[in-house]
């Protein structure tokens, strides 16, 4: 019954092309005098005659002696009136078949052409509608020709399709990418509504401020505007984000609070109550703040040398569930001494500005000369990228800073982190955090050549704390893990305590953590070491930064900061905790040693203690615990059966568009272990995770595989 209801639906269609096929048959081609008259009909002439691109429009191009006639809806073979003299644009389906005519005004883009039978998903198709090309769609004559000639230029694989009527452009868009992808382009101001109603189909929108037509028109190259669009894959948009497959391993880590003492310890309990946060994130915010403070005055000791006491510090936090809160305490004294600092900058660059003002001749250039422009004094960053803090490096105008942030999107999924200048943003970093320097070769031909490429004995620590959708993708990206940057980062993934908050306790309210006791000693001490006036910042004779170089209390101390060192590196053996988590565990001891230099630091030690390096490795321990949660790091690495049904439906779905697979097929050609009744429990499992959809067609049962997890 099934065949003999597509039997006649495929009769239906075939008489109707063939009906429609004769009728056009009757209506002549335009003729080269007639088509140079419609600027936009020549320009398709110019095209294919001078540069010889397959535009294909001459067959297509009619001349409208009478009134063309409805082809659908209930006035079907009324004729249209106002049509004749007219030129006759041959539209086609998704598979290149004459199904629609519409009746175009000589050189009048403004009014839509009359279209035959708006029911029928159609466009006026330039170029070859090959599968191999790629294909464009637009809503009027005039856009789906320029758009062409730009294209075209480049590349001839390329169709462009005119629906020619703002009303059918969607259920013409959804018609042809049936068949293939789709590129589409809109504005800004429409992007909402676009994805609302799109969401799920096969194409690709490439939004801007201005109409890339308009754009063209300007003299604009097609690839920068296209490069510069803000490229949205509509598919994705219907499907959810596919839930990791992988166990949790263990709950969330219970943070060491033990590993804190005396003043330090209470206030990360302090600021975990005031501002109703997790332990985790709180510590981690003094790490940031002593990391901060620390690096410009101590370096810390590793084997026979010392190194930067600066930190990566990487805090999960969902929105609301504190980060700023936390974070307004812990760097308080930080953010006051910043706004003062610039403040006085702004006074001396004022007074600076007025001087040059008032001089002239000699007395300018001896101003000039000895009085070189004030420097913005900015050392903690929160919206940047690396570039221009790694300039202000290599000027002198800074010698440590801290990107410290609540969020760290700005970091992960901007610029610095992205393309081409990705490896280079993560070296200098991982350059930055081991020994302090900074290269910024760059060609000296171009009128912003600065003869300065280098600095030396600087310091950066960065404290990113964002929310899982940012930071998942980050901790598993190949590019960060490969080129050191997480193996040197402390990580912590605490629960939210959203749901869990007092708000209506009227004495809770009432307590202020600024006339807290523990709060107010803690920025006691922040302002002295921002500002020390024992060492007051010492210089050597090249007027770099003098930094004091932290020592073991003793022998014994020595030998403690080395034994756990050991005990780490007998973890990474075959089948124990530290496997697979090599590049990750051999950055620990490290990490311990800074840890335990910027305590010492704080207290306004000169050494560190046995008990420092173990409270310190006990920090160092806990992000590693919180590491492997993020990573697929086992000792075992066997993956679940689950896990190994989705990377074959992903393998066997890529290059195909869209990506399905019959059912029968994944039956017949899984993996042995996964077939039988196993089978269909692990395909519900990966439905409901958001990984495949299964759906009927007919007889079929189809797979379609989620495109976000492909891509």
């Amino acid at each position: 019954m099934n065949t003999a209801q597509t039997d006649s639906k495929e009769k239906a269609h075939a008489d109707n092309m063939g009906s429609f096929i004769g009728y056009i048959a009757d209506i002549e081609n335009a003729t080269p005098e007639q088509r140079a008259q419609d600027d936009s009909i020549s320009q398709l002439d110019g095209l294919q005659d001078e540069l010889n691109l397959p535009t294909n429009h001459i067959d297509n191009t009619r001349y409208l002696h009478d009134d063309i006639s409805m082809r659908g809806g209930n006035s079907k073979g009324d004729r249209l009136p106002n049509t004749k003299g007219r030129y006759g644009l041959v539209m086609v389906n998704n598979k290149a078949e004459p199904v629609n005519i519409a009746a175009r005004t000589l050189n009048n883009d403004d009014k839509p052409p009359i279209i035959s039978d708006t029911t029928q998903p159609s466009a006026y198709a330039i170029g070859s509608m090959s599968r191999n090309s790629d294909w464009w769609l637009v809503t009027s004559l005039k856009d789906a020709v320029t758009l062409y000639a730009a294209l075209a230029i480049l590349d001839d694989k390329v169709t462009v399709l005119a629906c020619l009527n703002q009303s059918m452009f969607d259920m013409t868009l959804r018609h042809f990418s049936e068949v293939k992808t789709i590129h589409i382009i809109d504005t800004a101001q429409h992007k909402d509504a676009l994805t609302s109603r799109l969401a799920g189909v096969n194409a690709i929108a490439y939004i801007t401020i201005d109409t890339i037509i308009s754009r063209l028109h300007e003299g604009d190259l097609i690839s920068n505007l296209i490069a510069d669009a803000d490229t949205i894959d509509l598919s994705f948009l219907a499907w959810p984000t596919p839930e990791p497959l992988s166990s949790d391993p263990s709950k969330p880590t219970r943070y060491p609070i033990e590993a804190w003492d005396g003043l330090l310890q209470r206030v990360i309990k302090k600021i975990a109550y005031y501002q109703q946060v997790p332990d985790a994130m709180a510590g981690q915010c003094i790490l940031g703040a002593l990391a901060h403070m620390g690096q410009a005055h101590v370096d810390a000791p590793i084997g026979y040398k010392h190194m930067p006491a600066s930190l990566i510090l990487i805090t999960e936090g969902e929105s609301g569930s504190g980060k700023t809160q936390a974070m307004d305490l812990s760097h308080y004294k930080i953010k006051e001494y910043e706004q003062k600092q610039y403040e006085e900058y702004i006074t001396r660059y004022d007074e600076h500005k007025a001087q040059l003002a008032s001089l002239k001749g000699a007395d300018l250039k001896d101003y000039q000369a000895n009085e070189p422009i004030p420097h913005n004094p900015e050392r903690l960053f929160k919206d940047a990228t690396i570039e221009p803090v790694l300039d202000k490096f290599v000027n002198g105008e800074i010698t440590d800073a801290s990107w410290s942030t609540d969020d760290a999107a700005q970091f992960f999924n901007g610029h610095t982190m992205k393309g081409d200048t990705a490896g280079n943003a993560l070296a200098a970093i991982t350059d930055l955090y081991s020994g302090g320097e900074v290269n910024r070769t760059r060609s000296q031909k171009n009128a912003y050549a600065n003869p300065r490429t280098k600095a030396y004995n600087v310091r950066m620590t960065l404290m990113l704390m964002a929310q899982r959708i940012i930071l998942e993708p980050a901790l598993t990206d190949d590019m960060m893990n490969q080129q050191g940057f997480l193996a040197r980062a402390l990580i912590a993934c605490p629960n939210s305590l959203q749901g869990y908050r007092t708000w209506d306790d009227i004495e809770r309210r009432q307590q202020s953590p600024h006339l807290d006791s523990d709060l107010q000693a803690y920025w006691s001490r922040c302002s002295d070491l921002l500002d020390p006036v024992d060492s007051n910042a010492p210089t050597d004779d090249k007027g770099a930064p003098k930094r004091y170089k932290m020592s073991w209390q003793d022998k014994q101390t020595e030998q403690v900061f080395y034994e756990h060192m050991q005990a780490i590196e007998d973890q990474q053996a075959k089948s124990m905790p530290l496997e697979y988590l090599k590049a990750y565990a051999s950055r620990m001891a490290e990490n311990a040693s800074r840890i335990a230099t910027l305590i010492a630091f704080f207290d306004k030690r000169k050494t560190i203690t046995t008990d420092d390096i173990k409270r310190a490795f006990m920090l160092v321990s806990y992000s590693t615990a919180e590491r492997l949660r993020y990573q697929d790091a086992t000792p075992t690495g066997e993956q679940t059966d689950i896990e190994k049904l989705s990377v074959w439906l992903i393998d066997k779905a890529k290059g195909k568009n869209p990506a399905v697979l019959n059912k029968s097929f994944v039956t017949q050609h899984a993996p042995n272990a996964l077939r039988g009744k196993k089978l269909n429990f692990l395909l519900d499992d990966l439905e409901s995770m958001g990984h495949i959809r299964l759906e009927s067609e007919g007889r079929r049962r189809l797979v379609y595989v989620n495109p976000k997890l492909i891509s």
